[in-house]
């Protein structure tokens, strides 16, 4: 969105709450993308590197340091916005900086905070403890210890292959009989099969953790992957990785007057411009789908939404998105009949 205005000569500013990538910091040391380099580029500036793999959340910090250098980006960090008020004339935005409360008017306000404010929590006895966590700290933090993992998606498959390959006992807890392998990518889901058929990686399906203490984890059976049925195992570890996910924060959209729709608290918007039902105040990105427990909106589905504002703002195209776009970055058939 930024790259975007910057072309077109907008007066804009971007805020960010930390750092440029915050949510990139919190993964793995070395962990690589699912998403192949030309999905996840932005404005048009390809991601090169030497062996064309996907690249790692280092590297792509990297990459985003230096994008907003190329195009000198008027971004401000350590600068939450806290609150977004609708006025007859634009919004008056306030801030928290470490000098006080600031205040800004603005005749938009775009809000692209993604779905990864906090850990998805699940409520159990035990979840606090010092030996939980809902972040992956790499493998080496485990070795030669006993770890349990909790979860059923990519990071969590990824997490226990690369535990299990760094000298750490792992067994795996996932609430349905079986994972849903067609959303697993097929390098990992290979590769995990494996460990389990041949016992390397203990599998307890179907059942969910329903207590934890110092030295065991308590998991319950269950018949439909929500509700125990009644049988219980007592599972002894040093370790648990509670890899369910992450939600977003939607109260900032609420408190401006956003209508959030389910228990996903998706925001309500026009699809083809992405504008909310508070004039003049726009949904980017993954922050579309609200607090979505399965992912539809991500980083490849969300260039779009840049094309969408921008031609609603300005009656102007975004130009390049990302090197997924037509190589003439012209929009498509589609896009040009929505706007």
């Amino acid at each position: 969105m930024a790259i975007a205005f910057h072309r077109l000569g907008i007066d804009y500013i971007l805020f960010e709450a930390k750092q440029i990538g915050n949510e990139f910091t919190k993964w793995p040391p070395q962990t690589h993308f699912f998403s192949t380099n030309e999905h996840i580029a932005l404005g048009g500036v390809p991601i090169q590197n030497l062996n064309q793999r996907s690249i790692t959340g280092e590297a792509y910090l990297a990459y985003l340091r230096m994008v907003v250098e190329l195009f000198d980006l008027n971004l401000h960090t350590y600068e939450p916005v806290t609150k977004i008020d609708p006025a007859a004339s634009g919004f008056t935005l306030a801030t928290r900086h470490r000098t006080g409360t600031r205040t800004y008017q603005a005749q938009h306000v775009i809000v692209a905070s993604g779905n990864m404010d906090k850990p998805r929590m699940l409520g159990i006895p035990g979840e606090e403890l010092p030996h939980v966590s809902h972040y992956f700290p790499g493998p080496h933090a485990y070795f030669r210890n006993r770890l349990l993992i909790v979860g059923g998606k990519n990071s969590a498959v990824e997490a226990a292959l690369r535990c299990w390959r760094a000298g750490v006992t792992v067994a795996h807890s996932y609430r349905r009989n079986d994972f849903e392998w067609e959303r697993i990518k097929p390098h990992l889901s290979g590769d995990i099969q494996d460990r389990f058929r041949k016992d390397e990686i203990k599998l307890y399906a179907p059942t969910i953790p329903v207590k934890i203490t110092p030295d065991y984890v308590e998991l319950a059976s269950t018949h439909d992957g929500i509700t125990p049925n009644g049988t219980t195992i007592k599972h002894q570890c040093d370790f648990v990785l509670l890899a369910t996910g992450f939600t977003a924060n939607m109260s900032l959209l609420q408190a401006a007057g956003v209508q959030l729709n389910g228990a996903l608290e998706v925001p309500t918007y026009h699809p083809d411009t992405m504008e909310s039902n508070v004039p003049g105040l726009y949904i980017a990105g993954t922050t579309a789908g609200g607090t979505q427990t399965k992912t539809t909106h991500y980083i490849t589905t969300s260039h779009i939404h840049v094309e969408r504002i921008v031609r609603a703002i300005t009656g102007q195209s975004a130009g390049a998105l990302g090197t997924i776009a037509p190589r003439n970055n012209a929009v498509t058939a589609d896009e040009v009949k929505a706007n």
